[in-house]
């Protein structure tokens, strides 16, 4: 199914360059130049983006208020249009996901919507729910044991039917198996939505590498996915590093709280870790976080530090794929863990500035980072 973005602007320049170019990344658009039409046409037909001019603020500004108020389960990836560089930051802050500098050129809009692409076709491929009929044993709060019936599941969720109403925010156990016996899946998950009449929807929360893995293949064949690869995106190259982050230098980089993966690959071998974005700076880079709940987390950072000192610099590879729109930020949270003595956060600058960067404007965020680059390259 081809995705489907929403254009509003009067710049018939602008607008006839997106309509060439969004189509060439399998994205659909219908544009409209004035207000009230598009909120219309919005509230009749779920689209997959939202690209807005902000010449006019305010009716940018309603655009995505209403948006946010028709998608309030699943937020609408939004792109902003914008000609002064100095707005941005607040833009950003504002809810906007993805910033286009006017005036558009054909390769200034292929290069900035790559990451708009890749994410779609990943939020797409996540939101895919296949329905099922199976039973569900369930642990609510105060270890309460029930059951329940399975109604259809998802790479990161399911909707199940139980005989008592269940609370929005709770925390349940479960365990269920899949119709062909593939994978058994235990788990937690928190209770995203829920009606009186026992219908709930779970979303999953830390599923192990494995679980994830096969229950992603599952969903796909039975959704009728081809498994394609993840798209990454291009010219991304590495600049800083940490145990706890980085900073990517890439002209399409993925919005602020989205999670991605990171892969440093040779000839030979590849190491992954997941990231949070943490700070963008649309056409110039992102800094990401990564995460460290868990010592196996924070392990897997450190395989990828030690990976990328011992393979020489001519060999080495670097692809960056989105996995969320939004990452689960308690996965960046150091946890107490059982027999061990919770650390303080190790002393680093580039973790910190990173945390600070949605504050910060561009230039003064950039200025920082070159200063802290008169030091190690990488900090340990």
């Amino acid at each position: 199914m081809t995705l489907l973005a929403l254009l509003v602007s009067t710049d018939d320049s602008a607008s006839e360059i997106l309509s060439r170019v969004l189509p060439a990344s399998g994205i659909a658009v219908e544009r409209f130049s004035d207000l009230g039409t598009a909120i219309d046409r919005l509230q009749q037909q779920r689209f997959d983006a939202i690209i807005v001019d902000f010449e006019d603020p305010k009716a940018a500004g309603a655009v995505l208020d209403e948006s946010r108020k028709l998608n309030s389960r699943m937020a609408t990836v939004t792109v902003a249009m914008v000609a002064e560089a100095s707005s941005v930051r607040d833009i950003l802050s504002g809810g906007a996901h993805f910033v286009l500098y006017k005036p558009l050129s054909d390769n200034k809009a292929r290069a900035g919507l790559r990451a708009l692409a890749a994410l779609l076709n990943r939020e797409r491929r996540r939101a895919q729910r296949v329905p099922v009929q199976a039973p569900v044993d369930l642990i609510l709060s105060d270890s309460i044991k029930a059951e329940g019936i399975l109604l259809d599941l998802s790479e990161t969720g399911m909707e199940i039917l139980t005989a008592e109403p269940q609370s929005p925010g709770a925390l349940l156990g479960f365990r269920f198996q899949l119709p062909d016996g593939s994978l058994d899946l235990q788990a937690q998950g928190r209770v995203a939505w829920a009606n009186r009449n026992g219908q709930t929807g779970v979303h999953f929360l830390e599923l192990d590498g494995p679980t994830k893995a096969g229950l992603q293949a599952w969903v796909n064949a039975a959704a009728g996915g081809n498994g394609a690869v993840e798209e990454p995106i291009p010219y991304c190259k590495l600049t800083d590093l940490s145990l706890g982050g980085c900073y990517l230098e890439t002209d399409s980089p993925f919005p602020e709280h989205a999670l991605v993966d990171i892969c440093l690959k040779t000839e030979k071998m590849a190491v992954h870790t997941e990231g949070m974005v943490r700070v963008t700076h649309p056409g110039e880079g992102m800094g990401v976080e990564f995460p460290s709940r868990t010592a196996e987390q924070r392990a897997r950072v450190g395989e990828v530090i030690s990976f990328l000192r011992n393979s020489p610099e001519s060999v080495l590879g670097l692809i960056v794929t989105p996995r969320a729109l939004v990452a689960d930020v308690s996965q960046f949270q150091r946890a107490e863990e059982p027999g061990s003595e919770v650390a303080e956060d190790l002393d680093d600058p580039l973790l910190e500035l990173l945390r600070q960067g949605s504050t910060l404007q561009q230039e003064d965020f950039l200025a920082e980072l070159r200063q802290q680059r008169s030091g190690e390259s990488v900090a340990t």
